[in-house]
């Protein structure tokens, strides 16, 4: 679902980031009305929470892989604002750092995954909760919402690539970005959602949520109004268990759909062909593809350091290494924030 540099022509990155910037300007003004010391380490453990959790592959049927993005959760406890920006960030240090979405398109990935989901999360749950909800109910209405905002943000992403084709191409019909039309991307992109991917976030977000009910239900009251303190604790030691387990996201080897390299068109047709339902893949990149997708060289591509031999040791140490640079980010925004304020009011 991350959409790499040049998948988007210069045009479609530029109307997404007009499009983002006013909800990301709405979430900084919500979130630095509640920003504390508890606020802070809350707003980083789940962007990291986020980060980690996409970094767990699963193979989905056609030879692709897909992810969970932790959006469910993150919005059932923050709030939709403050999600957005949490897993915005996440997607941030994702492509600045480690090449897992492009910086062209990281407005639309921001859009996708943290916007449009956190949206359809919050909707999602305060229907389902609406009135006295049972815990079971909660939990259900938890699961739901991850499913659903995972699939809006799927269909967004697929709706993005497949016009590309239709808007942007040559005076014989070339296509100059992403290379495949509506027909092919949204059930493309439906396959990867609709199944394992849905599931996972469906099952992370009703199970994470159905454990703090039960071991720190006050962080369920933390929202937009939340008052009180929660403890952090055990939500760090958890996501330190994640971090142990992310070498297993790497059982999934296939490339995620519309995330190849413009290399793989001359070097894997046949595996590009097959996972676009057959739709036969061009012999060559875009044009623009292959122009844009050179425009930011992140350091630790791929989530493998140059000067690790082992690949899955090279996985576990990025997962530290991105959670380590959410952190900096988290406490630099908060003091950016807080001087802004105490600006506005002097």
């Amino acid at each position: 679902m991350h959409i790499p540099d040049g998948y988007l022509s210069p045009l479609t990155c530029v109307v997404g980031y007009a499009a983002v910037m006013p909800f990301w300007w709405l979430a900084l003004r919500q979130v630095r009305r509640r920003l504390t010391t508890r606020l802070v380490p809350t707003m980083a453990v789940f962007t990291a929470f986020s980060f980690v959790v996409m970094m767990f592959n699963l193979p989905i049927p056609g030879g692709t892989t897909a992810h969970a993005i932790g959006i469910g959760i993150a919005t059932i406890v923050l709030g939709p604002w403050a999600a957005m920006l949490a897993v915005s960030m996440a997607l941030l240090i994702q492509a600045l750092f480690f090449g897992d979405g492009g910086i062209t398109t990281f407005a639309f990935n921001s859009l996708n995954m943290a916007v449009i989901g956190a949206g359809v999360a919050w909707a999602t749950y305060r229907l389902g909760t609406r009135g006295a909800a049972s815990r079971t109910r909660q939990i259900v209405a938890a699961g739901l919402a991850g499913y659903l905002a995972i699939n809006a943000a799927g269909m967004a992403t697929a709706l993005e690539l497949g016009l590309q084709p239709m808007l942007f191409h040559t005076a014989d019909g070339t296509p100059l970005y992403a290379p495949y039309p509506l027909h092919v991307s949204i059930p493309a992109m439906a396959v990867a959602h609709l199944t394992l991917a849905g599931a996972a976030e469906l099952v992370a977000t009703a199970g994470i949520l159905a454990w703090l009910q039960k071991s720190n239900p006050e962080w369920l009251e933390l929202g937009p109004q939340a008052p009180g303190r929660v403890t952090l604790r055990r939500l760090w030691l958890g996501l330190a268990v994640m971090m142990v387990l992310t070498p297993l996201g790497l059982l999934a080897t296939a490339t995620a759909w519309g995330e190849w390299a413009p290399q793989d068109f001359a070097t894997d047709h046949a595996m590009i062909t097959a996972q676009s339902l057959n739709h036969a893949a061009p012999a060559v990149a875009p044009a623009g593809m292959a122009r844009l997708a050179t425009v930011w060289t992140s350091p630790i591509p791929d989530y493998a350091p140059a000067f690790m031999h082992g690949h899955a040791f090279g996985y576990l140490l990025s997962a530290c290494v991105g959670t380590g640079l959410i952190i900096l980010l988290w406490l630099l925004l908060a003091v950016l924030l807080r001087r802004s304020g105490r600006s506005s009011r002097d």
